[in-house]
């Protein structure tokens, strides 16, 4: 069963760059026709798909973040890992990782969609 833990800051001043990590366990990250998303809620708002690195280690992005954002991975430790650039308040959130089998539903998110979810890492941008 494969198992998702995130990592991040905590808090992060506006303006700065927001790393978050996923360990992925019991599973590769390169295993055929997986891929990783990155997922976040914020305050009031509804699950919102912002990009994910596929099996090959070809990362897509939501249009509207394309220009602050980049999704990487480290195939030795078996995480991929999300940058924020110049991040504002609006990007306060809940932060998941989530995997697929094939390439996940980027519209209206439903945790059904992913087979595995991480626990969320709570992100605050403030000064």
């Amino acid at each position: 069963q494969v198992q998702l833990q995130e990592s991040g800051p905590g808090l992060v001043k506006p303006s700065q760059t927001l790393s978050v990590t996923c360990t992925v366990s019991g599973g590769s990250i390169t295993a055929t026709n997986y891929y990783w998303s990155w997922i976040r809620q914020a305050p009031m708002k509804g699950l919102e798909w912002v990009g994910y690195i596929g099996f090959r280690g070809t990362p897509y992005y939501r249009s509207s973040l394309k220009s602050r954002i980049s999704i990487s991975r480290d195939t030795a430790k078996n995480q991929f890992t999300l940058q924020l650039r110049s991040v504002t308040p609006e990007d306060t959130a809940v932060y998941y990782c989530a995997g697929s089998v094939g390439t996940p539903n980027t519209g209206i998110i439903n945790r059904g969609d992913f087979i595995s979810w991480g626990q969320g890492t709570q992100v605050t941008v403030s000064s």
